[in-house]
């Protein structure tokens, strides 16, 4: 969720489902190490809000990742998790995200370096393999033994990508063989998947689906509870004019937390998912990505 979970974007999934974890964007352990200014303001959350907060970080130097980790740990954050499952192809050629599951032992390096320098929680996302799925077990189990405390599986391998349907099995399969919390991701669109999904996991971790549809946490939230898909009404049958004060708060929360000149500018993308699907959404999409202030989003959206 590279440049969607953002101090903003955290505290506006707080303030719909409170009880929701949230994780930073991966961020750079090269980039904390030498204290880039950019990546360190990234850092920054609301503690009275965002909590439980984790930082999720990706990299390759296990010297790094101990001074990350305790640059993390000094401002606040409640946990870290290691990025293992990202496949774009400049991370993977960067030897980062996926590329770990061919090496074991350097996965193994950084988890270790990361744990022995903080005593907050440290887990792992990763994926269910590279181009097969059967090294996932020993791949996690391998992590656990160098201090992994919890793992978030996304059901696909890195030659998948995000194509083709997420395949949970192999997950409920690694839950049976560790004894630390797993949590399941992997096309969790609505309540109804994560019932049907979670089985014998912890959790269940949602990404995409919450862009332009940030309400469906909530009912995610309550189904998970109850055990069953909530009598809320689907997220599609919320009228708009009833979205409209989140997505001000939205506004506001990124203008407070980033200016309103670049806070706005950041806001556009997310005024264009807000508007998928209703009633002139084309025309309206159009004045949205011009925004340059929130008087410009309470004109347009009326």
């Amino acid at each position: 969720m590279a440049g969607v979970t953002d101090a903003s974007y955290r505290q506006l999934i707080k303030a719909i489902a409170p009880e929701t974890i949230v994780y930073t964007e991966f961020l750079s352990t090269d980039a904390i190490h030498y204290g880039a200014k950019k990546t360190m303001e990234m850092i920054n959350f609301d503690s009275e809000v965002e909590r439980p907060f984790v930082v999720q970080v990706f990299g390759k130097e296990p010297e790094h990742f101990l001074t990350a980790a305790k640059v993390i740990e000094q401002m606040g954050a409640d946990g870290i998790d290691i990025n293992m499952g990202c496949p774009a192809a400049k991370v993977v050629s960067s030897c980062h995200g996926s590329a770990l599951i061919r090496n074991p032992q350097l996965a193994q390096e950084l988890v270790y370096a990361t744990k022995k320098a903080v005593s907050i929680p440290v887990s792992v996302k990763t994926r269910l393999g590279w181009d097969t799925k059967d090294s996932l077990i020993p791949f996690c189990q391998g992590l656990i033994d160098a201090g992994a405390e919890a793992l978030a599986i996304h059901g696909r391998r890195y030659c998948d990508k995000f194509g083709g349907k997420a395949d949970w099995d192999p997950i409920y399969e690694l839950k049976k063989a560790v004894s630390v919390p797993v949590i399941g991701n992997g096309d969790i669109f609505s309540a109804q998947d994560a019932v049907e999904k979670i089985g014998n996991l912890d959790g269940v971790m949602v990404g995409r689906a919450t862009f332009g549809n940030p309400w469906v946490m909530r009912d995610i939230v309550d189904a998970l509870h109850r055990n069953a898909v909530p009598e809320l009404p689907s997220v599609k049958t919320i009228p708009f004019e009833e979205k409209v004060p989140l997505i001000l708060m939205h506004c506001e929360l990124a203008v407070r937390t980033k200016g309103e000149r670049k806070g706005m500018l950041e806001m556009r993308k997310h005024l264009a998912s807000y508007v998928k699907g209703f009633d002139g959404a084309s025309e309206m999409r159009q004045r949205l990505v011009l925004v340059e202030t929130i008087d410009d989003v309470k004109a347009i959206l009326g």
